[in-house]
């Protein structure tokens, strides 16, 4: 199973976005089980988790991990194909968003946008990349900053924008025999208040 993976398929999208398949999806990610015991822990008929379960194996969310007889019947278990899933702009097609569409570089949908292509690309990438047994070679940073002002946001930004383009400029070879190009986004937005509460519950534990 692997940790994280990204749906494009409009088909699949909408199986995995059925209320009862993402709670099976939740509870196969976690460890394998049978539609009996997903009926019994969810307070569902068999019959039906049993039409759900085949929903999602036919479109690749869950497959069969081991097969148990008892007496003259054969018990299927699943496991989903992902600790988690996320849903690809790619999925909606024409109307998905698309960074060269915005104008305004400064706004919100601008940001949106460009986090909306970083997971149609790099799910694209690294679908292909895990079909190859390769690893595809990324780098995240992910920190938080604290601005006593909107002036000291201001001088922030003209300080980063500055290392970033010496660093850019430094390295950047269009030369280079076998090279390969990369996106490098920084992006920043304003911490949402629910996650703070997170952050302090988590510490609290």
């Amino acid at each position: 199973m692997i940790d994280i993976a990204v749906i494009d398929d409009p088909a699949a999208a909408t199986v995995a976005l059925d209320p009862v398949r993402s709670r099976l999806l939740a509870e196969l990610a976690a460890e394998p089980a049978s539609a009996a015991s997903l009926a019994a822990r969810l307070g569902l008929p068999r019959q039906k988790v049993n039409y759900h379960l085949r929903a999602l194996e036919a479109h690749d969310l869950v497959r069969e991990t081991e097969q148990r007889r008892w007496g003259g019947l054969t018990e299927r278990l699943f496991v989903a194909t992902a600790g988690s899933y996320v849903v690809s702009p790619a999925a909606l097609g024409p109307v998905a968003a698309d960074p060269g569409r915005t104008r305004d570089r400064l706004s919100a949908g601008y940001l949106i946008a460009l986090a909306a292509r970083v997971v149609r690309e790099v799910g694209a990438l690294w679908r292909r990349a895990v079909d190859a047994d390769r690893r595809l070679a990324t780098l995240s940073i992910d920190t938080e900053v604290r601005f006593a002002s909107a002036s000291e946001r201001a001088a922030f930004t003209k300080d980063l924008t500055l290392a970033i383009t010496t660093l850019v400029a430094r390295y950047h070879n269009t030369s280079a025999p076998g090279g390969r190009d990369y996106r490098l986004l920084v992006m920043a937005h304003p911490r949402p208040a629910d996650a703070a509460r997170k952050d302090r519950h988590a510490s609290q534990e």
